[in-house]
């Protein structure tokens, strides 16, 4: 089994957030990788690996990173392959991460998730993968049907809820 996603961090610190991404790559049995890189720590380590990622057989890179959050956007500078980003809350609630990810430059996009919504990333990369993969594409379907049901049935439950002036 080969990854066709890869999941990088900026430190083992991101990997509570980056579980929910993980867990849902899993889920929908997509072969991913994990890695801790730093724009900032080890530049030589991110370069070589943005450069290789296409060759080794990754079709999208989750990058995530907090503070000044550099790593998805110098990530992206070294390849072709779509770019998710997750801002990671660790200063000024995650916004300094959030804009340091969506501001790329012109010809550099990263696609931008919310500040720690690494689930919203996974699910955008196997939306992105299930073009392409017609049993993939079934089982997104079925996550995305699950939910509808979840609310459906939770809506089912507020109807349950007995208030003195209630009206439904």
């Amino acid at each position: 089994m080969k990854a066709i996603v890869s999941v990088i961090m900026g430190s083992t610190s991101d990997l509570p957030v980056m579980k929910k991404a993980t867990d849902f790559l899993n889920e929908m049995k997509v072969p991913f990788e994990v890695n801790a890189l730093s724009a900032h720590r080890t530049p030589e380590a991110v370069e070589k690996f943005s450069k290789g990622a296409k060759e080794r057989g990754i079709k999208i890179i989750i990058a995530a990173a907090g503070m000044a959050a550099h790593l998805p956007g110098v990530i992206a500078a070294s390849t072709t392959l779509p770019v998710i980003g997750v801002p990671i809350n660790s200063t000024l609630d995650g916004m300094d991460a959030l804009l340091a990810i969506v501001q790329m430059p012109p010809g550099i996009p990263v696609a931008t998730v919310g500040v720690n919504a690494s689930l919203n990333a996974a699910i955008l990369a196997v939306e992105m993968l299930s073009l392409s993969d017609a049993e993939l594409c079934e089982r997104l379907s079925a996550y995305k049907e699950n939910l509808k049901k979840k609310i459906e049935k939770a809506n089912e439950e507020l109807k349950g809820l007995e208030y003195e002036y209630k009206t439904n």
